[in-house]
């Protein structure tokens, strides 16, 4: 028993030993919180060194990483306007040579199907001879313009790539202001670029950026070169398109927007599908609610959108809509002034009936809507593009 004994002491002093010298040698073999003395003899606790997997708490980091990839850089061209007397020698003598040099832009896009479908803003795309997409992983392709819609300002492009990543479309109807959101895009041109920040607020609209306006506000850095980008949300799912900031120097302020992927669904369904968005149109002429109005029209109501006119034998007349009445609701949606008015009546489908709610004098009625297809406006001579 005695010499049992001895030979598991010594067996003990030797293991203590080893881990004495690799303790002190490779603290990082054993795992161990360590206790390091410096120079000055002041005693450091070193914590051992973090998982490469490991995630910080409430760090973002999952959602960049499952968008970013589908997230593009676009690089456009266009051909100078040549002067009408550029050929003219004596011109060139004077003036030198006009207009040489190409102009470039910059934008973001992101990639919405594996077949190589991509959403931007219209105005990264508009006037471009030439547009080539720079995936995050360093491939180019030049891209084809599907359709565009400047009434949203969002343009559909097409690129022939193999193995693409594809983001993940989310509900934005379901964003509430304070989620946290990504934007991402390409600011500056000085490449991929995260930015974080919350929802600012929802539905803003009369901002005179597009005809149909119903925005996501958020404190997102957005700055030039990330319009096109993904707004995304804490699962990396895509919630809007940046569009446009407000700023007076040209740079971040604070105060971005995007168009919410729900009105991005409809625009890409329409084009792909028919070349062009078919918006729904009942033909009346709305007004927001004011004293003034009210106390004309005889209206009691506190909320929705006067009717001061109706289109003879329209939609809206068609369906019993007169002038006086306020509607308040379209396909169950509360409407609260014209712009709401405006972009919901045009997300209706021409020729699918909607129910409609609107006020008449003191009663509430419901009525069935038949959109017509929404006409196109009508420019004057000056407004046509050359062809």
């Amino acid at each position: 028993m005695r010499r049992y004994w001895l030979l598991f002491s010594q067996a003990v002093t030797v293991l203590l030993a080893a881990y004495f010298v690799v303790s002190t040698l490779k603290p990082e073999w054993v795992g161990r919180v360590g206790a390091l003395t410096v120079s000055n003899g002041v005693s450091l606790v070193e914590a051992p060194p973090p998982s490469p997997t490991a995630i910080p708490p409430g760090s973002l980091r999952l959602a960049a990483q499952r968008a970013s990839a589908a997230v593009v850089s676009i690089n456009t061209s266009k051909a100078p306007d040549r002067h009408p007397y550029a050929n003219d020698p004596w011109f060139r003598f004077f003036f030198g040579e006009q207009g040489a040099m190409p102009q470039a832009g910059l934008g973001s896009g992101v990639i919405i199907s594996p077949d190589g479908y991509i959403l931007t803003n219209n105005h990264v795309v508009e006037g471009a001879d030439e547009i080539e997409v720079v995936l995050n992983d360093s491939r180019r392709s030049r891209a084809k313009v599907i359709g565009t819609d400047p009434d949203t300002d969002l343009a559909i492009l097409k690129i022939s790539l193999d193995r693409l990543p594809v983001i993940t479309l989310g509900n934005s109807d379901a964003l509430q202001v304070g989620d946290p959101v990504l934007a991402i895009g390409n600011p500056f041109g000085v490449g991929q670029t995260v930015t974080s920040g919350i929802v600012s607020a929802l539905g803003r609209n009369q901002l005179g950026i597009n005809t149909f306006e119903n925005f996501i506000q958020t404190d997102a850095a957005i700055n030039p070169g990330n319009s096109g980008g993904a707004l995304v949300d804490g699962n990396g799912q895509l919630m809007g398109i940046n569009t446009a900031i407000y700023s007076r120097s040209g740079g971040n302020m604070g105060i971005g927007f995007a168009i919410p992927v729900s009105t991005a669904k409809l625009v890409l369904e329409g084009i792909v599908k028919d070349g062009v968005v078919r918006r729904g149109w009942i033909g009346v002429e709305p007004a927001d609610l004011s004293p003034e109005l009210m106390e004309t029209f005889g209206v009691k109501a506190k909320r929705g959108v006067l009717i001061t006119g109706v289109l003879q034998n329209g939609p809206a007349a068609q369906a019993g809509i007169r002038p006086g009445d306020v509607i308040v609701e379209v396909a169950g949606k509360q409407i609260a002034n014209v712009s709401e008015l405006l972009s919901n009546v045009a997300a209706l489908k021409p020729g699918a009936p909607s129910k409609f709610r609107v006020l008449r004098r003191d009663e509430a009625v419901e009525l069935n809507v038949t959109p017509g297809l929404r006409p196109k406006p009508k420019m004057l001579p000056q407004q046509r593009p050359e062809r």
